[in-house]
């Protein structure tokens, strides 16, 4: 009987460290949302490909979700918890009561006004068409920025309209299909499109050279998420942070990444210029969530929803998450690894 306890007891004292390493080893599920496949992505797909996530417990789903209103509308079902998108988004939706915020960025979109080649100034788009993405998009309301900078009322001087795509390079597709004569598009779309594939476009102008916010690509979540998740969302900007100073010391990984997600050519220009544009100039050293995007956000709707007057930017934006790291100390050792 002595001998069988004993056996028992020698068992179970060689199992356990077997149990409790797998209990460790139980990872958190997170489902991440992203609207497009653009260079400033790449953080969740280096950290991905890294096992960076499994690092910090976590095991990430990550699924693209184009339309930010989708995604927005996705994660109030609690479908997802995290979504990428232009604050314009987060803005509207807790207005109306929505239980969103931003919590952290991936930095500024590097957008470029663009036109055909027959417009050579903004002087030439009087009777134009001007195409956005979708109406209360960030892509629209940039646009309509920039046009009244340059004196250019919509429906009146030039045509604005909806093309309902939110991806830079299907909307240049549709300027050379004739469809419309100018639009925004990303830098490193446009760089593919003209320096690359030989067409000839005209560069307006950025966002800074007509003295407008450039919109950004916040990180989205809800109140209840934070609440509820809050150890997990920490974990996530951990592995976050780990990619973004990866990805910036490593720049051949940063180009497999876009190879094999955003299915870039093998194009050493392209692939450098959509390193610097869209990684190296796009993410703050922090990713604290940007607060001036918001604030933009807020003036542009104040028209459409009048209880903007009496609201802040603290009203969407928590920021406690990237805050709480930053005070442990957290992105100060990545940069020092």
């Amino acid at each position: 009987m002595l001998r069988r306890l004993f056996l028992i007891g020698l068992l179970l004292a060689l199992l356990s460290p077997g149990l409790a390493t797998a209990q460790e080893k139980r990872l958190e599920p997170l489902v991440v949302a992203y609207s497009s496949f653009t260079g400033n992505r790449a953080p969740f797909w280096i950290a991905k490909e890294q096992g960076l996530y499994e690092k910090y417990g976590l095991d990430v789903k990550l699924v693209n979700i184009a339309a930010g209103s989708v995604s927005l509308t996705a994660l109030l079902a609690g479908n997802v918890h995290l979504t990428t998108d232009s604050s314009t988004g987060v803005v509207s939706a807790g207005a109306r009561g929505a239980p969103v915020v931003t919590v952290s960025t991936n930095g500024v979109l590097p957008y470029q006004f663009i036109a055909l080649p027959s417009i050579k100034s903004t002087d030439d788009l009087k009777g134009k068409i001007v195409g956005s993405s979708r109406i209360g998009a960030g892509t629209d309301f940039l646009l309509r920025r920039i046009l009244a900078k340059i004196g250019l009322t919509p429906g009146k001087d030039v045509s604005l309209i909806p093309t309902g795509v939110s991806e830079s390079e299907k909307r240049i597709q549709l300027m050379f299909q004739g469809k419309i004569d100018a639009t925004i598009g990303e830098a490193d779309k446009v760089f593919q499109f003209a320096e690359i594939g030989g067409q000839k476009i005209t560069v307006l102008g950025t966002p800074k050279d007509f003295s407008v916010a450039a919109p950004g690509s916040e990180i989205n979540t809800t109140k209840q998420v934070i609440k509820e998740l809050r150890p997990r969302l920490r974990a996530f900007f951990m592995a976050y942070g780990e990619a973004i100073v990866l990805g910036r010391r490593n720049r051949e990984l940063t180009y497999q990444i876009f190879r094999k997600y955003m299915r870039m050519e093998n194009n050493p220009r392209l692939l450098d210029f959509t390193y610097r544009v869209q990684f190296l100039e796009a993410f703050p050293a922090k990713p604290f969530p940007r607060e001036d995007s918001v604030l933009t956000s807020i003036e542009d709707l104040k028209s459409s929803i009048p209880k903007l007057d009496s609201m802040k930017v603290a009203d969407f934006v928590d920021g406690s998450l990237i805050r709480e790291l930053d005070q442990e100390g957290f992105f100060a050792r990545l940069e020092k690894q």
